[in-house]
């Protein structure tokens, strides 16, 4: 990107203007602990024709999931996006830098949000929707919160099948405002629902459950719906990969009171880990207590369709100590990319890609079990589009040893242990490939 610098007459001007003599009164409020205080060791200036050719050497030999044999998941995964969703998304109109403030202006954006809310619903089973969370790990976060607000019980059970990352993040929002978090325990890849059954207690506000777990492995979502719904207070908050809802039970069916989930599968990148949105559900009666904005379909004053932020959770401006939550706005460019997305593959094209997601990560883990020393983690679990095997030697090994090879090998679970995600977009050749490298890098 194009810049320009500034010089020190420059800065020497702005200095002047607020009033002090040099950079560092600015941060004199941070610890000198955690400053440099030592100049960067940076290389001397150049143009911006010569920076230009320096940083494409360099990022040319970065190797992505676009030109490697990546079996990358845990999370973010390389899903088959068609043309017409980044043209689409980067029209002016849309690639704009912040929510606008009177957003009733902006009808197009509306709508598409208006839109992106019923997909989800109809995906979900649910009955409303807001329009987006920050990503996955804080729409799960936010639910807990939510589900607080709901019934005024402080403790919620998280299953030891629960991705880190979002592990992380629940922390990060509740141990602040006294929520008790409890872990429930794992037994063959999956909650162990004997030993939910025994943590379950009037004092339970929800019970989380993500499916396809982080381990990729299929929860029996309806019978841990019913140890959540043994408790009358009590509410299910699940957590799914959009994409396997094709195919699988929607939450709704099994009762579901709050549904969340990471939407990256759902027309977006992996970029680099990022950027993510979340998505968010629940039921029609507590529609209130969601965080974050809905947005609703009305008519204007001569009787046309029209749209409004029906439902702002965080005020800007007024009672910002009463607000449900401190989301202020949504990742609205991600779920543009969903709705044009969704739009465009229809419920036989999410089936299509669903199914040949799962048929192929199969055939990988059927491929790979003929491999001495090579078993399924987890033998008596079903899996989505990801599972984990045992290996004979550690994980890093095989990682390290897969990289010459343009070969991304999978996400490392525990010391011999790699978890595989496969997606549509595998090729037989490319499954084949991945299977022979694995037997001579593990040959031993």
């Amino acid at each position: 990107m194009p810049y320009i610098s500034n010089t020190d007459r420059d800065r020497q001007k702005m200095f002047a203007r607020i009033g002090i003599t040099k950079f560092e009164e600015l941060i004199q409020a941070i610890p000198d602990k955690f400053r440099l205080n030592q100049d960067l060791d940076l290389d001397k200036a150049m143009s911006e024709l010569e920076i230009t050719y320096k940083i494409k050497s360099q990022t040319c030999q970065n190797l992505c999931s676009q030109n490697a044999n990546s079996f990358l998941g845990a999370g973010v995964y390389d899903h088959f996006i068609p043309a017409a969703v980044d043209s689409i998304v980067s029209r002016p109109e849309f690639f704009t830098a912040y929510t606008p403030y009177q957003a009733e202006i902006s009808q197009g954006t509306l709508q598409f949000i208006y839109e992106y809310q019923t997909m989800i619903c109809e995906l979900t089973g649910m009955e409303i929707a807001n329009a987006s969370m920050y990503d996955g790990a804080s729409a799960v976060a936010e639910a807990i919160l939510m589900a607080v607000r709901k019934n005024k019980l402080q403790k919620a059970i998280l299953p030891a099948t629960l991705h880190p990352a979002f592990v992380q993040v629940i922390k990060s929002y509740t141990e602040g405002v006294g929520i008790e978090l409890l872990t429930a325990p794992a037994k063959d890849g999956v909650i162990d629902s004997a030993a939910l059954k025994t943590m379950m207690d009037d004092s339970i506000s929800s019970v989380v459950l993500q499916i396809p777990n982080y381990l990729g492995n299929i929860e029996d979502a309806a019978l841990i719906s019913e140890i959540a719904h043994s408790q009358a207070k009590c509410l299910m908050i699940t957590c799914v990969d959009p994409i396997s809802l094709a195919i699988l039970n929607a939450p709704a069916e099994y009762n579901a009171d709050i549904v969340v989930g990471e939407g990256q599968a759902l027309g977006n990148s992996m970029y680099m880990g990022g950027p993510l949105f979340g998505f968010f559900a629940t039921k029609l009666d507590m529609a209130r207590q969601m965080p974050g904005r809905i947005v609703g379909g009305t008519l204007d004053k001569e009787g046309k369709r029209a749209y409004a932020l029906t439902l702002q959770a965080r005020e800007q401006h007024i009672r910002r100590e009463k607000a449900t939550s401190n989301i202020c706005s949504n990742e609205s460019l991600c779920t543009l990319a969903a709705t044009v997305y969704m739009s465009l593959m229809g419920r036989e094209g999410l089936k299509e890609v669903a199914l040949q997601s799962t048929q192929k990560a199969h055939y990988l883990a059927s491929e790979l079990a003929k491999i001495p020393g090579i078993n399924l983690a987890y033998p008596q679990a079903s899996f989505f589009k990801e599972f984990v095997i045992n290996t004979p030697i550690s994980a890093d090994q095989i990682i390290e040893k897969m990289l010459p090879r343009a070969i991304y090998a999978g996400v490392k679970v525990g010391e011999k242990q790699l978890m595989l995600a496969v997606t549509e977009k595998k090729r037989k050749a490319e499954i084949d490939e991945f299977v022979k490298a694995m037997q001579e890098v593990c040959h031993v």
